[in-house]
């Protein structure tokens, strides 16, 4: 075999490797979705514990009023949660606008806090420590600015968390909301279904692991308390915490029946400046956990650490040297054996991507429809091939970040 054979065997059979285990993931949470479908949610306890529903916010005057009015009308005693909004240095009418849901629901346990230059305006992580240091509860809920959680969420949450003294933390599932403002709010609407909740659902049936996402999840306060807060230099916070969590012999359950529904970019270069963001964050907790490869008490988190290098390292590595093989052996520069049975296998692998993907979307009503089987054909050739450039620059910008060594600050996803 030549060097350039070694090369793309390696590519393949790491590709495949990875596509099987996402298989597996999504036939377990297929059959999670099935199973938990018709089994009740737990009752809240009689008195219910109290909640802290804290709402970090950057320039948030678009969308925070719908946010904060659909957090007041959960169904939850009113008297058991405090809503807490920290307007974290923003130059846009949040304060006013905030000050006037104030004026109007007088007598609810609505807290904002507007921080400045000085203390504010350092990442989402940084907020939520201000908004920590003035809660109450026994419960810390998480809602980004821009959600319409549906009215159960929390009682969902909260119901699970004070069932199972063993649950660290409960995460419900987040929706797009504008789905159908574009196509690329489509693709990720197919996303979101298939490759974060299916992932998610997989994981907990198979190993009882989950991943915090940034919104529509509960945590217990002392957990919060024991680890000192929230990372300050972790962009990906959720994922940070979650390893933390674990760390602390603490599981994290998944409920999909607590929903929240999210406003989701709706341009291309809104998208790419949100997700590069995302990989580079990812990439700083799995730098920053790797060594806990090496201990035994960190067993329960092994697989989430080497999902995560293989996704954002090995997966995108051997994805573009398969591709650059074939490119340059199609025009000649290269001669390799094996790109006719690479072509066949990246032929099966979009026709396993595509029958897979639609079948996850059964899970949800409303999403089997032949529209969405056209969404996920031009979604693997267009939207997932984007998804290489994202990893490889988040990459490109955590090592810049880290040589330049830049503090973590608001990275604002442009709202609509």
């Amino acid at each position: 075999m030549t060097p350039y054979d070694i090369l793309m065997l390696i590519s393949v059979i790491c590709i495949w490797s990875l596509l099987l285990v996402n298989v597996v993931l999504t036939i377990a949470g297929y059959l999670f979705y099935i199973q938990t479908d018709d089994l009740p949610v737990p009752a809240l306890p009689e008195t219910a514990p109290f909640v802290s529903v804290m709402v970090p916010a950057h320039n948030e005057g678009k969308v925070i009023v719908q946010t904060v009015e659909a957090l007041l009308a959960l169904d939850y005693p009113h008297d058991r949660y405090e809503i807490i909004v920290v307007n974290d240095n923003s130059s846009d009418n949040s304060a006013e606008l905030l000050a006037k849901i104030q004026d109007r629901h007088l007598g609810r346990n609505l807290i904002v806090i507007n921080t400045d230059k000085t203390n504010g305006g350092k990442g989402k992580s940084n907020a939520l420590n201000i908004g920590f240091a003035r809660s109450k509860g026994e419960l810390i809920a998480i809602y980004d600015a821009d959600n319409t959680p549906e009215r159960n969420a929390l009682r969902y949450l909260a119901a699970e968390i004070s069932a199972d003294a063993k649950l660290g933390a409960v995460i419900g599932k987040f929706r797009t909301r504008n789905r159908n403002a574009s196509l690329l709010t489509r693709f990720i609407n197919v996303e979101t279904l298939s490759f974060q909740w299916m992932a998610q659902a997989g994981r907990w049936r198979l190993f009882k692991l989950c991943t915090i996402p940034g919104t529509n999840f509960i945590m217990r306060r002392e957990i919060i308390e024991a680890i000192g807060g929230w990372d300050v230099k972790a962009i990906a916070e959720d994922t940070e915490i979650s390893f933390r969590i674990y760390l602390m012999g603490y599981r994290i359950k998944f409920q999909p029946k607590s929903v929240t529904w999210e406003q989701e970019p709706q341009t291309l270069k809104v998208w790419f400046k949100q997700r590069s963001r995302w990989a580079k964050g990812n990439v700083y907790v799995i730098v920053k956990n790797i060594p806990l490869l090496f201990k035994r008490s960190a067993s329960r988190i092994r697989f989430d650490i080497l999902y995560f290098i293989a996704i954002y390292f090995l997966l995108v590595t051997s994805l573009v040297i398969s591709d650059l093989l074939l490119v340059l052996h199609t025009l000649g520069y290269v001669t390799t054996t094996l790109a006719s049975f690479s072509s066949f296998l990246w032929l099966l692998a979009i026709v396993l991507f595509v029958v897979g993907t639609y079948i996850t979307l059964i899970t949800e009503k409303g999403e089997m429809n032949l529209s969405n089987l056209w969404i996920i054909m031009l979604m693997y050739v267009t939207y997932c091939q984007l998804w290489m450039v994202v990893a490889a620059f988040g990459l490109y910008n955590y090592f810049k970040d880290l040589v330049l060594k830049r503090e973590a600050k608001w990275y604002k996803t442009e709202r609509f």
